[in-house]
């Protein structure tokens, strides 16, 4: 049954976590992607495209469908806020060659999502040369209202980052779970790795020393199907 546009919302509101950074409207989604409603925009980092062609150049072959995947997902979330304006924080394809050699059917796939939008491609450590013969725009930072968007975390306020692919483990019924993570607190936001095939790191690792308040940062825990969120004296470890 098709659900009209105020069902839809109820349906979202249910399963995403809401509240505001910097100012600004927030609405973490399920799927790791973060949408500003008042900005009309949405956010996704780590795609790591063509990372199974990545892998198969080198000699390890992993099954070959993860951008095919990484592409349906996102094509979804775009469909579900409809936004103006998209920002890959960086590492969009897994490789330097990985945007020049995507197949036909993922390029047309990708540059169907991006036609029509302002779409920033940030740059990241794994592309730092940006992205091949697709549209948009790339850049090593994004400045817009009064929000910056990098690939790494660095100094100042009002960041939005990736690289980390954070995660958080939580202790239920007797056993610890670990889920990818957003993790903000009053100057920075950073998102989980979109990427269908992705690790984390724990938020506890010493790689996140410094750059979270930790009374003050929030854990956005990603569920199959909705966010819960929670304080990070709550974590378990």
């Amino acid at each position: 049954m098709k659900m009209n546009a105020r069902q839809d919302e109820a349906r979202i509101g249910t399963m995403t976590a809401t509240g505001a950074f910097c100012g600004h409207a927030l609405v973490c989604d399920p799927s790791g992607a973060a949408f500003f409603p008042e900005l009309s925009l949405l956010v996704v980092s780590d795609l790591h495209l063509e990372r199974g062609a990545a892998h198969a150049r080198r000699g390890s072959l992993l099954p070959p469908y993860d951008t095919r995947l990484s592409l349906s997902r996102l094509a979804s979330v775009i469909d579900r806020y409809q936004p103006q304006r998209v920002v890959s924080l960086g590492d969009s394809f897994h490789d330097r060659r990985g945007s020049a050699e995507m197949q036909d059917h993922s390029r047309q796939l990708l540059s169907g999502l991006v036609e029509g939008r302002d779409w920033v491609w940030i740059n990241g450590n794994h592309d730092p040369d940006g992205v091949a013969d697709l549209p948009g725009r790339a850049l090593d930072q994004w400045d817009f209202a009064g929000l910056c968007f990098r690939h790494e975390p660095g100094p100042g306020l009002a960041e939005i980052c990736g690289h980390l692919h954070p995660s958080a483990t939580l202790r239920r019924r007797d056993k610890n779970v670990r889920r990818p993570c957003f993790a903000m607190d009053d100057k920075r936001l950073m998102l989980p790795a979109f990427a269908t095939l992705a690790g984390g790191l724990d938020l506890k690792h010493r790689a996140f020393a410094g750059l979270f308040a930790k009374d003050r940062l929030t854990v956005h825990l990603l569920g199959a199907d909705r966010v819960y969120s929670l304080p990070f004296n709550r974590l378990s470890g």
